[in-house]
């Protein structure tokens, strides 16, 4: 019985403080690098972060892959049975193709660098090297092509994600964005 109460309920459960911290964590972390990818050629003060930008982008991988790995592991909180069927689906859908982007567009950067006719540094902010891939530079062609639209679909997607959470909390007015969202919390996060 306790279980169809906690699945009938309008205000699901919160998502764990892990899932919360790595969300929060790779937002802030995708959202810089979007900003210094996209902006790097037409602000000339975003050059020298490129360095940064691609050591960041191999943490967002990394923290990307722990993620999901979580995220198989501890399934999320039930979406509320009230939502219709459509809005879960495309809900569900979104997410994959978030998860599908953080590691995709790593990769498609590490391709890139790896790809590139003349190779520039590519260490983890100075700590240690990040090993080339083995590819040919008509594969870096790809991954910087597959990078940069990529990039500019994540930065929509990214828009819209925060708007249906904004709809949800603000228009809607339930606990979809206080599930991910600390200081919203009106129950305990699970461990």
């Amino acid at each position: 019985m306790a279980a169809q109460d906690r699945s009938d309920r309008s205000s699901p459960e919160r998502y764990s403080r892990v899932a919360i911290w790595l969300h929060w964590t790779i937002a802030l972390l995708v959202i810089v690098n979007l900003a210094v990818g996209l902006l790097h050629e037409s602000v000339p003060a975003l050059r020298a972060w490129m360095g940064a930008h691609k050591a960041l982008g191999m943490l967002v991988l990394v923290l990307s892959l722990a993620r999901l790995a979580w995220r198989v592991a501890h399934r999320p909180p039930p979406l509320p049975a009230p939502m219709p069927a459509w809005e879960k689906g495309i809900a569900h859908l979104a997410h994959a193709v978030l998860y599908g982007m953080m590691i995709g567009m790593p990769l498609t950067g590490w391709l890139m660098v790896s790809g590139a006719a003349r190779r520039g540094p590519f260490n983890w902010f100075g700590l240690f090297d990040i090993p080339y891939l083995p590819v040919s530079t008509a594969t870096g062609r790809f991954g910087h092509e597959a990078h940069e639209i990529v990039g500019w679909m994540m930065l929509a997607l990214i828009v819209a994600h925060s708007a249906a959470a904004l709809r949800h909390h603000l228009v809607l007015r339930d606990e979809i964005l206080a599930r991910m969202a600390p200081a919203l919390s009106r129950t305990k996060p699970r461990v």
